[in-house]
């Protein structure tokens, strides 16, 4: 099994980033950026399989894992994205080229980078990561409902999002076999959750989600205009962002590949051999 390092960063301007790195750096990179509510832990096993052909960086994003930040950090997508992208720039050698795997809140950060800096990007790889409407699935009606109100009342309501059943839901539901899910995956993610102050900036970061809307049509004309290798691997049983979603893509990304899986939201947990497989095929398609 190949050796994953564990790593921090900090940044000049304030934030200290905790990462995941294996592979040589000669090796394409692949920048892993996960989602709600997890960290770069999810992606463990993934990155194991991928090691011996690519260099892997995956980082703790704002507000999840080990990642810290000042006390005024304010706690927005356009934000996380800036933080990440200075954590490239700061890294000692880091990657002037990568792709990209995005999932979940992963995606609208990721596709941040892409729009900054598109001469960057080599691929992209989307896992359960949606740039368009039709991917937002009923999950999302009473976030939608804080949207339009940003009611005290309606932020109540959302509660429920960041309390243990909602976390192991996450990982469960639409999975074949809920054995293959590690306990340690919503127990960690749990725990992490529960540190002081961050079920408020979780639900502050559920508000702000709504900005990521506005930018589906700046996404998807970056898609048009750079014609970006895009490898959709989607758990086809995810209630968050449902199959259209994967399916849009082909609207602005004609040679996209889209493969559905028998899997939930957290595909990579359950079907993590399933989807190296599909990437090194498709890396090896495009010539990385």
């Amino acid at each position: 099994m190949a050796s994953i390092s564990t790593k921090y960063i900090g940044l000049p301007t304030g934030e200290t980033v905790f990462y995941r790195e294996a592979g040589s750096p000669s090796s394409p990179t692949i920048l892993l950026l996960h989602g709600f509510p997890s960290s770069s832990h999810q992606y463990r096993n993934l990155i194991s399989l991928l090691a011996p052909k690519y260099h892997l960086l995956a980082p703790d994003l704002p507000g999840f894992g080990f990642t810290t930040t000042p006390e005024d950090y304010v706690y927005s997508f356009d934000n996380i994205a800036e933080t990440i992208s200075t954590w490239l720039e700061t890294m000692p050698n880091g990657p002037a080229k990568y792709s990209i795997y995005i999932f979940d809140y992963g995606a609208p950060t990721g596709l941040r980078l892409a729009l900054k800096k598109p001469s960057a990007i080599t691929a992209i790889i989307s896992q359960n990561g949606n740039a368009y409407e039709e991917g937002l699935g009923e999950f999302w009606a009473p976030i939608r409902k804080y949207w339009s109100s940003h009611s005290a009342a309606d932020r109540e309501a959302l509660g429920f999002l960041v309390k243990p059943e909602t976390t192991k839901m996450q990982y469960t539901l639409g999975t074949a076999d809920q054995h293959s899910i590690a306990p340690e995956t919503y127990t960690l993610d749990q725990a992490l959750m529960d540190r002081p102050g961050n079920a408020d900036i979780q639900l502050d970061l559920l508000y702000d989600y709504r900005t990521n809307l506005p930018l589906y049509p700046k996404f998807q004309e970056y898609f048009r205009n750079s014609q970006v290798p895009l490898l959709a691997v989607w758990g086809q049983h995810d209630i968050i962002f449902v199959q259209p979603g994967a399916e849009a893509f082909k609207k602005d990304l004609p040679e996209a590949q889209v493969s559905f899986l028998n899997a939930g939201h957290f595909a990579v947990e359950t079907n993590t051999d399933e989807i190296a497989k599909l990437m090194v095929e498709f890396f090896q398609k495009i010539g990385l």
